[in-house]
């Protein structure tokens, strides 16, 4: 993700982002229509992709497109695994060597990658992306030891980690259209669910 898009942004610059008086984003803070953050000093500050999601949103009536909220949600998944939630889950814990371990920090990563290519270009060809994802999740699982119990706890940590900013990103762009909700919910799954497939039938195959 372009770093310039995540930066800070005072009261005056959101206004001039939003082609509106200070006056106005002022208000939509105070009402919680606009995502903010405060200073130590009590400084309003915004972030440029927040705002950014926040105004296209707004300026089509309806959503932002999922692509969009995926390309935010790659940082967000980072922080969020590098917080230390992936040293509390069991079968992470399990995981003997730097060669595994790497391999997972790195599995949220390739679900946002393979996710945003299924709904940018919404075809057969990048929904078989998902079956792909889903052996490699159960062949490498099974190299490092993983049972298929273990894979699929873990395919689904990364899977709720990345449902879980895109909420987050909508719910703090103020996306208020119920259809939108429901059609990112239902790609998500639609994608996500091929991949938890493929996974329990390659060990399945492979024998369990």
């Amino acid at each position: 993700m372009d770093e310039a898009r995540d930066e800070w942004l005072t009261l005056s610059e959101a206004a001039r982002l939003l082609g509106v008086h200070p006056s106005t984003v002022r208000a939509w803070s105070d009402k919680g229509l606009l995502p903010v953050y405060r200073t130590q000093g009590g400084h309003r500050r915004y972030r440029r992709s927040e705002v950014e999601l926040w105004a296209k949103s707004h300026r089509q009536k309806s959503s932002v497109s999922p692509q969009d909220v995926m390309r935010m949600a790659i940082r967000y998944v980072r922080v969020h695994v590098a917080e230390g939630r992936l040293e509390q889950q069991d079968w992470y814990r399990k995981l003997n060597n730097e060669e595994a371990r790497a391999y997972y920090r790195y599995a949220g990563r390739l679900l946002l990658t393979g996710l945003l290519a299924y709904l940018t270009e919404n075809g057969e060809e990048t929904l078989a992306q998902a079956h792909v994802l889903g052996y490699d999740y159960a062949i490498h699982a099974r190299r490092f030891g993983l049972s298929f119990v273990e894979a699929t706890q873990a395919f689904l940590f990364f899977r709720n980690t990345v449902l879980e900013a895109m909420v987050h990103l909508y719910a703090q762009a103020n996306v208020l259209s119920g259809e939108a909700w429901e059609e990112m919910l239902r790609r998500f799954h639609e994608f996500t669910d091929q991949i938890l497939i493929k996974l329990l039938e390659t060990f399945q195959a492979l024998g369990t």
